[in-house]
């Protein structure tokens, strides 16, 4: 039986739905409603194919729009929780918000602070934004707010998120989904739209017994604004083992898990999406319902791997708890080419210094370093036929230079066992002439960041991504196919990009009980999960530039898919230009999970871009960029 304790008795109580925490009891009610139509629930019986929906989203300006006293009637429904911020960097911008001090925090200290994550607006890649407000000493021009949000919901119950929901849905406005601010593309702000911020939903429960179908062990109740550092805290008291992301400020039960959810523990315990036995959803008409393999089956299925912001807003999960886990980490580095600096000796006395760098491993054949490049590739088959994880990073350093680093994760060896395992690939680069040392690989319970959920700011450049199947590695190490696998990405890091690979295996044995989620089928092949990084940096840039460097990524990209026809692209680190997307991020399930979004969502209600159905509207901005900062209408109107 599951054991619900103290949740179960409040749902008795009350009247609602299975609920995970007492936060989740607080629910809106049709008596509260009352003169306030604009909160009142959905009703998609009365929709049919002859009601008409505007062409765009209300926008600020539009006649549409909500005139003030529906935004005061709305905060006092909510109690208060009704936010109208202002960009952070508003502070830097001559007007009514400039002040020099904040301003310079922004530059010395928001960095190393929680101040980014805890923002209400913030999102931590900036370009998607506009860049009509950004951070700079120097400010050409005002400060708008872009893309966005004009009002944000700062959620602590259900019922605040019911009333959004049903307020966006009811006066056609945009609403997004923001949590922590980890997105890449857009799909947590946009231009004149109200924002649901999940970030203080904050609860956990350990279950020490927990059945479900073929589930009979531990597991965990966890809210949607948890972060992963506040995760290995639990773990840590609890003695136990749960899948999370290794960024500390990543939430993993918002869009992390939605999307699928890699992790160092990947290739033996499955994805982020893999892990839910039980899920609180308020759906778009704004009702609130539990989603497991016997509830809602259709959204269980979506809301696992069906991609974020698509289906409903996730309050809660049940998730699985697994033993405490040891991993052991090694780290590998060597460069290759002309590092005429690498041995290098600072000496000045009158200053105080006597240092000398120690070098990587190096080599001067740059033949050499991408053979050794290509045997740590191929090496990874044995690094996630064995349950681990491998995150690399190659990257040209000069014309005539290269650099490498991995760290190497075996989750559930000892450190003698992982230094044995590991010594192929040591010796394999010493006989190549790549004099790598090997140290006794770190072994401990907390793999993820040791960061306590600070220091995290918004990025401004744009990547693509390739999930590379584990048949491109099957034909041995002097294969065709493999060998045109590695010329395809040294081609990239030859043309500037940094190659960031993560071997992992998450295939259906790993993913376990209940399995049947929607995640992109070619996760399930992979043996590498990529990022292709162009560091050119959009902040400021004309667009005719930024369309130019992207023109450039998907060139090179297309090196990459051409040499991985099988593979696919993971949604949550993604190019929002990504060819094919719907092929790319969903494979053989996008057909499936469009109905479902076309039955629990016929008024359109949650839009991301790139996710399922999105194809029917678009951003209009006036730069023509794919950014957030523009109207969202539906393709093809003349509105």
């Amino acid at each position: 039986m599951c054991h619900f304790l103290l949740p179960a008795l409040l749902a008795l109580l009350t009247g609602v739905n299975a609920i995970n925490f007492a936060w989740e009891s607080v629910q809106l009610k049709d008596s509260d409603v009352g003169n306030f139509s604009v909160i009142a629930f959905g009703d998609k019986s009365k929709l049919s194919f002859l009601t008409s929906t505007p062409a765009c989203k209300a926008f600020p300006g539009s006649s549409d729009w909500p005139i003030d006293a529906e935004w005061r009637q709305l905060n006092v429904s909510l109690g208060g929780v009704l936010l109208k911020p202002i960009p952070p960097a508003a502070v830097c911008y001559p007007g009514p918000n400039y002040d020099a001090n904040k301003c310079s925090y922004l530059f010395q200290n928001a960095t190393f602070t929680r101040f980014y994550i805890n923002d209400p607006v913030t999102v931590l890649t900036a370009w998607p934004q506009g860049g009509t407000c950004y951070a700079t000493p120097f400010p050409v021009g005002n400060c708008t707010q872009g893309g966005f949000p004009e009002y944000v919901v700062n959620a602590s119950t259900v019922k605040h998120i019911q009333m959004a929901v049903n307020f966006a849905r009811n006066k056609n406005l945009r609403l997004v989904i923001k949590n922590t601010g980890h997105d890449f593309v857009g799909r947590s702000t946009g231009a004149g739209s109200l924002s649901i911020w999940t970030h203080y939903l904050k609860s956990f429960e350990f279950l020490p017994e927990y059945d479900q179908g073929e589930y009979s062990d531990t597991a965990a109740r966890v809210s949607a604004g948890l972060e992963a550092w506040e995760m290995y805290a639990y773990m840590d008291k609890y003695n136990i083992t749960l899948v999370s992301p290794g960024g500390s400020t990543v939430g993993p039960y918002g869009g992390w898990m939605a999307g699928g959810g890699h992790s160092t523990i990947g290739s033996i315990y499955g994805l982020g999406s893999d892990q839910p036995l039980s899920l609180q959803v308020v759906t778009a008409d704004g009702r609130y319902v539990t989603a497991d393999p016997d509830t809602n089956e259709d959204l269980y299925y979506a809301l696992r791997g069906g991609g974020p912001g698509t289906y409903g807003i996730v309050t809660s999960a049940i998730v699985k708890a697994y033993p405490p886990l040891y991993v052991s980490e090694s780290v590998v580095t060597f460069v290759g080419g002309d590092f005429s600096m690498l041995n290098t000796s600072i000496t000045n006395p009158s200053l105080g210094l006597n240092f000398t760098f120690t070098p990587p491993a190096s080599t001067k054949s740059i033949e050499t370093f991408f053979e050794g490049v290509n045997f740590y590739q191929y090496f990874g088959k044995k690094i996630v036929d064995n349950g681990g994880t491998a995150y690399s990073y190659i990257s040209r350093t000069s014309n005539s230079s290269f650099s490498f680093t991995t760290n190497i994760e075996t989750p559930g060896m000892t450190k003698e066992e992982s230094f044995s395992f590991l010594q192929p690939l040591y010796k394999k680069l010493n006989d190549i002439g790549i004099p790598v040392n090997q140290s006794m690989p770190v072994t401990s319970l907390s793999w993820g960041s040791t960061r306590q959920g600070e220091g995290d700011s918004p990025g401004n450049s744009r990547f693509a991504t390739r999930l590379f199947p584990y048949s491109n590695w099957e034909d041995g190490p002097d294969g065709t196919v493999f060998n045109n696998t590695m010329a395809a990405i040294r081609s990239t890091i030859e043309a500037g990009y940094t190659f960031h690979g993560i071997h992992i295996k998450p295939d259906e044995a790993t993913a376990g009980y209940p399995g049947n989620s929607a995640v992109n089928p070619a996760f399930r092949t992979a043996i590498m999960h990529a990022d292709l990084f162009d560091n050119t940096q959009l902040q400021g840039i004309a667009p005719a530039l930024a369309k130019s460097t992207h023109v450039k990524l998907n060139d090179a990209m297309n090196l990459i898919r051409n040499a991985t026809p099988d593979g696919g692209s993971y949604i949550n680190e993604a190019d929002v230009q990504e060819p094919n997307w719907q092929q790319s991020f969903f494979g053989d399930k996008y057909e499936r999970l469009l109905e479902i979004k076309r039955d629990r969502d016929p008024w359109g209600l949650f839009w991301a871009a790139t996710t399922v159905g999105s194809e029917e509207w678009e951003v209009r901005t006036a730069d023509g960029l794919p950014t957030q900062n523009g109207k969202l209408c539906k393709v093809g109107s003349s509105a």
